[in-house]
């Protein structure tokens, strides 16, 4: 018997095929709202290497990028960060409201490809996990820019992809497709800078920090 394949590969090549490498999440957050789909990288509690990082926020503000059902943000939150997390699926949105009624959180759909204006270099805090790497590399460079963007100066941005450097790319199937080294390194622009960049999980991930 043919394993099916996953909805998150089946919606994402349909929505490229249209040119449009974003719509298929919302198609996916809302299958996965019917019971139809599952969306594979929930787990229902923070990123762990984000755990591990969490610094006080003292107030300060915070923007999580993707931030799908809410977990990373809430944990910025809880250490005092006045966060804003946004989506690009309106039903993950939605689903982080639900699990989080009496959040502090700001959720907003908004796209990471055409963000608000008035988010350019308002954010001491900038965190981009697994996100950018489900988008295929033509992209990646307007994303990034966005990404460099957003940061305040003195503020901090982390970034963590798939280490293209760890997988066979030749027969890789995604999404997500692998970050190069230069690729992350390109979030550095814009007067953002590389502060340091190393590869976790047993080579599995790059995580990158940057300032401005």
């Amino acid at each position: 018997m043919t394993t099916p394949e996953p909805a998150d590969r089946v919606l994402a090549r349909a929505s490229l095929a249209d040119g449009s490498p974003t719509r298929w999440f919302d198609q996916l957050y809302t299958a996965a709202a019917r019971g139809e789909a599952e969306v594979p990288w929930t787990r229902g509690e923070p990123n762990a290497d984000l755990a591990a990082w969490v610094r006080p926020g003292e107030g300060r503000r915070a923007l999580v990028v993707g931030s799908a059902l809410g977990d990373d943000a809430e944990l910025l939150s809880a250490a005092g960060w006045a966060v804003t997390a946004f989506d690009v699926a309106p039903a993950a949105v939605e689903a982080a409201r639900a699990r989080f009624p009496r959040s502090e959180v700001d959720y907003v759909v908004a796209d990471l490809l055409n963000p608000p204006g008035n988010w350019r270099h308002a954010f001491d805090l900038v965190v981009e996990i697994i996100n950018i790497q489900a988008m295929p590399r033509e992209f990646r460079p307007a994303a990034v820019a966005s990404l460099a963007g957003f940061l305040a100066p003195g503020g901090t941005a982390l970034v963590s992809e798939v280490a293209e450097e760890s997988t066979d790319v030749a027969t890789w199937e995604g999404p997500p497709w692998p970050f190069s080294r230069a690729e992350i390194e390109s979030v550095a622009q814009d007067g953002v800078r590389l502060v340091s960049l190393e590869t976790i999980r047993d080579g599995a991930r790059y995580w990158a920090t940057f300032t401005r």
